[in-house]
């Protein structure tokens, strides 16, 4: 089932975002905003502003926006339906459904009825621990003896079930639970008709979605059997898949989210041992390699990565396995390793809670240059292993491709020709190679990609510098920011008695006119041909779209949006640090601003603006307001610069394919007359560069 659309403005038309962000934050009034500290980084000032106004809060400090729904998704991790009917529940919004096909209703129902026997199971295996003598006498007594308090042990729903073969399965069939579904739960196991207990004789350790919702159960036995495996999970069922779950990161994520670092263990004994001790910021991946979808859960947090693991030879490789996908998804990630013998359990009981933060603070190691350091110990004198260590290294640092990275891909290439004693340009040559590599497979993937080639845009692989650098060197962000504001801020106001502004900044980005109208594919293909932003693409073709549609969307539109990188963009480029004077007001005050205005000149003007040096700078908001026009071919300038420089990099690429003096003569003329255009482009006006 759905939300439907009308739920959600019912929702959204009575949300209070003071009263969601004050249920949070402690916030005081501040003009029309109220102000406080950020609850999603640390500081002693507070730069956290929410607008009631606009329904949005700011942060100045660490970047953060949103809206009400978006803050419920950050400060509790939500997802966007979650988040909806938290609000509906607060509110006493009756939520309406959409249906939709019966395969999917069916496979919700039997996800519903999962959850309903997980939640009895819990609150079995939890009485059965605490509240019975052979749960307390064997089951809580072996905890304790762990080091386990009893009030960390009510914290994670730990619980214990009996030896008996079937003390649950009978509890849960008297309750009229589904035999099928008990089977798919993994909690009941049928042999031959007759239905047994599956976790018999063991520690039962919930496992948590991220709204605490138990998805499935490891459970350990506790005494030694050499037959029976020491450890028993959950199978894969509609609700519970492995490879998407991290165990703790119910209990870890707000810790994980204050901290800006996220700990990965082994073991579910390591998280509870380690939140014992007060270091909540951590989740255990159960001893398998790493998934794409465990680390886009982590990146929800952080992008900081700090894996723990044994010092062994077995736990060294275990924390290297999917080193690459931790890397392509963009984390900053170390290691520590534990000393030989010992588990992040069994150390921290030994050594103490702030020996250990002290101990992790002071042993990571870049897992890159770990890992280098690692595999040329292993080789030796061996030439044929560091060849391909070599190739190993070359691949993982092409891994770290991406536009913030840059930096940080070019010190590791720095480090690592170190180490192994070789050429940085030989080594950057090899980390491009492989770069282009991927490119290429990406482009045979993707229809997108094959667009893309046949129309002849310039392509970073057929060239001497990365895919990244080729981002770097030509992606301006600041500029395109400033594009999606002034559409976003003025495009339902006048430009002439044709058209809008966002009809004019469309038309001037495409070159469309009234009677060539290009469809919605090409629209796309074009927009994503100038701006290397995807989230500034994706505003450009909805606003388009809705234009076309009839409406003329608004700021909440996009500011109350699902997409959750579009909402950030919006409110980036919309809102600012400034309020207005009340000596606004007062005439003689704002025409003597105005005139010291227009006397400076755009740079020194912009420096004063974002160093805050004069109290009434605050006036500028509405001069500019005013002078929406200027600010709206201003930013067009950068878009036609934009082209031109495509058109640049087109022609030097003719350049080295021609074969006649004539071909020659006419790249040279199309050169110059380009650079020509480039230069009164320039001089024109000013490019802007507004303080996001």
């Amino acid at each position: 089932m759905i939300i439907s659309q009308n739920t959600i403005q019912q929702i959204l038309s009575r949300v209070d975002i003071i009263d969601i962000v004050g249920s949070f934050v402690k916030l005081k009034k501040r003009g029309t905003n109220y102000l406080g500290l950020c609850p999603f980084h640390n500081e002693k000032s507070p730069s956290f502003t929410v607008s009631p106004v606009k329904e949005i809060y700011k942060c100045f400090g660490c970047g953060r926006s949103g809206n009400s729904v978006s803050f419920l998704m950050e400060a509790e991790k939500y997802s966007y339906v979650e988040a909806l009917r938290w609000l509906a529940n607060k509110y006493g919004v009756e939520i309406e459904e959409t249906e939709t096909s019966p395969e999917y209703k069916q496979q919700q129902q039997v996800a519903d009825s999962l959850y309903i026997i997980n939640n009895f199971a819990q609150q079995f295996f939890s009485n059965y621990l605490l509240t019975t003598e052979e749960g307390r006498d064997i089951g809580l007594s072996y905890l304790k003896s762990r080091g386990f308090r009893e009030d960390v042990i009510k914290k994670f729903q730990l619980g214990f079930n009996s030896e008996h073969k079937d003390g649950f399965t009978k509890v849960a069939l008297a309750a009229k639970y589904n035999e099928e579904l008990l089977v798919k739960t993994g909690l009941v196991s049928n042999r031959e008709g007759n239905l047994y207990d599956n976790y018999r004789g063991r520690i039962i350790f919930p496992i948590h979605n991220q709204s605490g919702k138990v998805l499935g159960f490891g459970a350990r036995i506790i005494k030694k059997n050499d037959k029976a495996p020491k450890y028993i999970n959950t199978p894969e069922n509609e609700i519970y898949v492995k490879s998407k779950v991290l165990y703790g990161s119910y209990f870890a994520r707000q810790a994980i989210d204050k901290a800006d670092e996220c700990l990965l263990v082994e073991g579910y004994t390591d998280v509870v041992s380690l939140h014992q001790a007060g270091i909540e910021n951590v989740v255990a991946s159960g001893g398998t390699a790493l998934t794409p979808d465990q680390l886009r859960l982590i990146k929800k947090y952080t992008n900081n990565l700090t894996i723990i693991y044994d010092g062994d030879g077995a736990g060294i490789k275990a924390a290297l396995r999917g080193l690459d996908l931790a890397l392509e998804e963009g984390l900053n990630v170390h290691l520590v390793l534990i000393p030989d013998g010992e588990d992040p359990d069994s150390y921290v009981n030994k050594i103490g809670a702030t020996a250990f933060a002290n101990f992790i603070a002071s042993n990571k190691k870049d897992v890159i240059l770990f890992q280098l350091n690692n595999a040329l110990a292993e080789a030796g004198n061996d030439t044929n292993k560091k060849s391909i260590i070599i190739n190993q290294i070359a691949e993982t640092i092409s891994k770290v491709n991406k536009l913030e990275d840059f930096s940080k891909q070019q010190a590791y290439i720095k480090q690592s020709a170190e180490i192994l004693k070789i050429e940085e340009k030989g080594l950057h040559a090899l980390i491009n190679k492989f770069i282009r590599d991927s490119v290429i497979k990406e482009e045979n993937k993707t229809e997108k990609r094959e667009l893309l080639i046949n129309n002849e845009i310039p392509e970073p692989q057929r060239n001497d510098f990365s895919n990244e650098a080729y981002s770097f060197l030509y992606q301006d962000q600041l500029q395109e920011k400033a594009i999606t504001g002034v559409l976003l801020k003025y495009g339902d106001r006048r430009w002439d008695e044709h058209k809008n502004v966002a009809e004019y900044i469309i038309s001037s980005t495409i070159d469309e006119d009234d009677n060539v109208v290009i469809n919605e594919e090409d629209f796309y293909k074009s927009i994503d041909d100038i701006f290397d932003d995807k989230r500034v693409v994706d505003i450009f073709v909805l606003y388009r779209k809705w234009i076309n549609n009839g409406k003329t969307p608004t700021l909440n539109d996009f500011t109350y949006n699902e997409n959750s990188e579009m909402v950030q963009l919006a409110i980036e480029t919309t809102n600012h640090p400034y309020e207005l004077s009340p000596k606004w007001f007062e005439d003689e005050k704002k025409n003597a601003v105005i005139d010291r205005i227009q006397r400076l000149s755009y740079e020194d003007f912009m420096e004063q603006v974002v160093n805050n040096a004069d109290n009434d700078q605050s006036v500028y908001l509405d001069y500019i307001d005013s002078n929406y026009k200027d600010e709206v071919e201003d930013v067009l300038i950068y878009l036609k610069l934009k082209k031109v420089k495509r058109l640049i990099i087109r022609n030097e690429k003719d350049y080295n394919s021609v074969t006649s003096n004539e071909d020659l003569s006419l790249v040279m003329k199309t050169h110059m007359h380009l650079k020509g255009i480039q230069k009164a482009l320039g001089e024109k006006k000013q490019i802007v560069y507004y303080p996001f």
